[in-house]
């Protein structure tokens, strides 16, 4: 029975932290912007722009930059968990929650559960905003679910290895400058904007052997031909490899 009870307190723990993370994001303005500011500026900036360049106008470019601005906006929202937690390690409230009567893993656990939500606000802010500016999914909406699916369970996945960079790293502004230059790195270097074919050749093979080329072409497809292809299951073992790596990397770490 106080087994029971002690499962219920730590579930109970881990929701209080996902709520309040959540009200952190909301107050404050640089978080807030990831999830849902970015993707909707980056939708009409890069889709107005380079729309008529890259493939005549921008309803043609919008099957190619609404999967890539989606994937660009999950590793932003992602890299979030690795601020939010050296900020607070900063600050000495993760000193204040070791002296709290609550379960010990629940500040980690509620900053993963949470970031599951913040990534579902960045997922439905990207789709969103690509449909108002005119893209129309010729799949039906149970598709693009699955679409969400995979670009929330990726980005949550990431999510633990920004988590442990924000664990190891000496300030939360190292865990910044390391989160935005991974994000243009893997968004920009891959066939999110624009085809890989077109890219320089040193490029070309950087642009396939980045990891999120496979995630982008797996929505695309899903998008396309309203099946589940095989990149598909891959982009899930590698997401469900990255959390088996990396989940007991990032507990060590925390219970250190």
């Amino acid at each position: 029975m106080n087994i029971k009870r002690n499962h219920i307190s730590t579930i109970q723990n881990i929701f209080t932290m996902a709520y309040r993370n959540l009200l952190k994001t909301f107050h404050n303005p640089d978080h807030f912007m990831d999830v849902l500011i970015q993707p909707i500026m980056f939708m009409i900036l890069f889709g107005y722009l380079f729309g008529g360049a890259i493939a005549g106008g921008v309803q043609a470019y919008l099957p190619i930059i609404v999967p890539g601005i989606l994937i660009q906006t999950i590793l932003s929202a992602a890299s979030g968990s690795g601020t939010q937690i050296k900020e607070d390690m900063e600050t000495g409230v993760f000193d204040r929650f070791k002296s709290l009567p609550i379960a010990h893993i629940a500040p980690l656990a509620g900053q993963l559960l949470a970031d599951i939500l913040r990534l579902t606000i960045a997922t439905t802010a990207s789709l969103t905003t690509g449909y108002l500016m005119g893209w129309r999914p010729t799949v039906n909406f149970g598709w693009i679910i699955v679409v969400a699916l995979i670009s929330i369970f990726t980005g949550w996945a990431i999510s633990w290895i920004y988590a442990l960079i924000g664990l190891l790293a000496k300030r939360a502004t190292m865990v910044e400058s390391i989160s935005l230059m991974t994000m243009l790195l893997l968004s920009f270097l891959s066939n999110a904007f624009v085809p890989i074919n077109t890219l320089p050749k040193i490029l070309q093979i950087i642009a396939k052997l980045n990891p999120m080329t496979y995630v982008i072409d797996a929505i695309r497809q899903i998008l396309a031909t309203g099946s589940f292809p095989p990149v598909a299951w891959i982009v899930l073992l590698f997401g469900l490899g990255i959390v088996l790596i990396f989940a007991p990397l990032t507990v060590l770490a925390y219970n250190k």
